[in-house]
């Protein structure tokens, strides 16, 4: 594939026999696809997000071999890779990592670092739902999720999706996946009302404390980043359906438990109102902590006046 100015070109198969030949030969295939650098940055806009010129005819060739393929995304953005996400077995979302990427790659790939990255965009599942963020405004006609342990979309017309695929995001803000697992207790308050004039008064105070704690359930010593987002209904200004409000790095043994506890205050619950000042106002607040901006999490709180 060569990038060059606005033209990308890329039409040559000549080195796919030697590559599907490679992978057949191999206990597990790796393909290094994506951007070139000059694909990012100012006067690079692209109206397609797929995998540029015919890189999407190689990695089918090479997962129809049927050996596990582990794919490497360079990209300076979130490319559409739903087809990917279907057929190959990882996904490592590299981006331009600079001199020293090939040791961490490596590193990682051969399990001698965990990897414990997060996005910091949302991948859509296709073009068309761009722009794609996490913290969207709610919208009047949500959808209905018939079953929680189902996420996708119900055959309803009037409600604000997409007729051909779901609304969320293929790999959302705060994903990322690790050599370990990690499960989540419920989230707990420190109390379950504020005064807001209190807070409005005291803007340096934390009356509020969520605490939650994080297990890692897996063979691996690992490092998990846990999320703390916030909620705000009923607010005088439309809020979003959740902001990013707080992180934590924590690293856990195989079996071991932390507790994680995110003080909350004047800049984790105010916003801005129409008139541009900075306020918190009696609302109802949720609180969720998780892995990503999918937390569900939850616990609920009120400010009063």
């Amino acid at each position: 594939m060569h990038a060059k100015g606005t033209e990308i070109s890329g039409t040559s198969d000549s080195g796919f026999a030697a590559a599907v030949a490679a992978a057949l030969s191999s206990d597990v295939a790796i393909l290094a696809l994506g951007e070139s650098s000059d694909m990012s940055g100012e006067a690079a806009s692209r109206a397609f997000l797929d995998l540029p010129g015919n890189q999407q005819q190689l990695l089918e060739a090479v997962v129809s071999t049927g050996k596990p393929v582990v794919l490497l995304i360079f990209s300076g953005r979130p490319l559409v890779l739903d087809w990917a996400a279907q057929h190959v077995s990882a996904i490592m979302e590299v981006w331009y990592a600079g001199v020293e990427a090939g040791p961490a790659i490596a590193d990682t790939l051969f399990g001698d670092v965990v990897p414990s990255g997060k996005l910091t965009m949302s991948f859509p599942r296709a073009v068309g739902q761009e722009p794609l963020y996490y913290n969207q405004l709610p919208t009047g006609r949500p959808i209905q999720r018939a079953d929680p342990a189902h996420p996708g979309y119900i055959e309803q017309k009037f409600v604000s999706r997409y007729l051909d695929v779901p609304n969320d995001a293929l790999f959302p803000f705060g994903h990322g996946l690790s050599y370990s697992t990690f499960v989540y207790s419920s989230v707990s308050l420190s109390t379950q009302s504020i005064s807001s004039a209190s807070l409005m008064h005291n803007r340096k105070s934390q009356p509020m404390v969520a605490t939650v704690t994080v297990t890692n359930t897996g063979k691996r010593r690992a490092t998990e980043i846990v999320q703390c987002y916030v909620n705000i209904r009923g607010a005088s200004t439309e809020q979003p359906v959740r902001n990013l409000k707080g992180f934590a790095r924590i690293t856990l043994d195989p079996g071991q438990t932390q507790t994680v506890k995110f003080p909350l205050g004047f800049n984790e619950l105010s916003f801005y109102n129409a008139k541009v000042q900075q306020v918190v106002e009696p609302a109802d607040y949720t609180v969720y902590i998780g892995g990503s901006s999918t937390a569900t999490n939850a616990a609920h709180f009120i400010t009063t006046p």
